[in-house]
């Protein structure tokens, strides 16, 4: 433990302590904290009424739902700790709030991340069956599967991430306390094969299935046009989040392992590649906000209840009716019933 504290400080002294190290502003400070705190906001809004939504279907929940479901559970417990990441830039690049919240919030932010992207991945595994094998898979589409699936996951990666509940990661820099799980992870090769096992295998899973789906669609199914339209729109939304969240992120943080303490690389790329890495680490906090638009093209009962809720209808009434509240028996687990 002791070794890796002063590792870890060693580092951060010698990135501190090069003239071309680039400083955090006010300004840059004042619109990450902003940034952090509008994120929190929509994101606990819509993923809190999106686990109400689902709670109040009855009956068997279709397995695309439960990824859902877990999905936000992973979304919430990211979006907890926003707020701690907002305090850290308004308090001008200080960490006041010790050792133990620090952990917390990297082991949050890993957590949620590949929690999100492997929940994401048994999603577009679950359309690709629906779609492209819709009779033959309705016994491996089954709720307990799913159950077993969505719990698995949840242990391999809290299990994962837990050293960094153990390891020591605030130093004191300048007369400053710094959080080395707020932009200043380790920079090393183990960090880039960590990078690599956890992301490759689910981004190639949802490419692959979202890939094989606009074939199958392209193709001819049997699928009417609107639904294929809502199985498009759910693909599309699954790509976005990708693009905007999480690819940005990993794509820079193999940039930044590579090439930040390369002797020959000048201070204006260095300087770029801290930006870069601060940036797109924000960005991640943004499938919080995002995930919403799956549950709204992927979940049927979800957007019916939705527009029962801010919709009213002929007879008046505000709210979801029972009858869309009411989960209907997924016995024919077909492609058409759920999207």
């Amino acid at each position: 433990m002791e070794s890796a504290t002063i590792a870890e400080t060693s580092l951060l002294s010698n990135q501190s302590s090069e003239s071309c190290a680039p400083a955090e502003t006010a300004i840059e400070n004042q619109l990450f904290g902003c940034f952090y705190m509008v994120v929190f906001i929509l994101a606990l809004g819509s993923n809190s009424l999106a686990l109400w939504i689902f709670s109040r279907q009855r009956g068997a929940f279709c397995p695309a739902n439960i990824f859902l479901v877990h999905l936000a559970v992973a979304d919430l417990s990211y979006v907890v700790i926003l707020p701690l990441r907002a305090t850290y830039h308004f308090t001008g690049g200080h960490w006041p709030l010790g050792e133990v919240p620090c952990r917390l919030v990297g082991f949050l932010f890993y957590v949620n991340m590949y929690a999100s992207l492997y929940f994401l991945a048994c999603v577009a595994g679950d359309r690709y069956l629906a779609v492209v094998h819709a009779v033959r898979s309705m016994k491996l589409r089954q709720g307990r599967y799913a159950h077993i699936i969505s719990f698995s996951l949840w242990v391999l990666v809290t299990l994962s991430m837990a050293p960094l509940l153990v390891t020591h990661q605030t130093v004191q820099v300048d007369n400053t306390t710094v959080c080395l799980q707020l932009y200043r992870e380790k920079v090393s090769h183990k960090a880039l094969v960590s990078l690599a096992v956890a992301f490759t295998p689910p981004f190639l899973v949802t490419l692959s299935c979202y890939l094989l789906i606009i074939r199958s669609l392209h193709r001819g199914s049997r699928l009417e046009p609107a639904l294929k339209l809502r199985a498009l729109r759910t693909i599309g939304a699954v790509i976005l989040i990708y693009m905007v969240c999480f690819l940005p992120y990993h794509l820079s943080r193999v940039t930044f392992i590579l090439g930040y303490n390369d002797p020959d690389i000048s201070c204006q790329t260095r300087r770029a590649l801290s930006m870069a890495n601060r940036l797109t680490s924000s960005l991640t906090c943004m499938n919080g906000a995002m995930d919403p638009l799956v549950y709204l093209f992927g979940a049927e009962k979800f957007r019916s209840t939705l527009k029962r809720l801010f919709c009213k209808d002929k007879t008046g009434m505000i709210g979801a009716t029972s009858g869309d509240l009411k989960g209907t028996h997924e016995s024919s687990l077909s492609a058409k019933s759920e999207f």
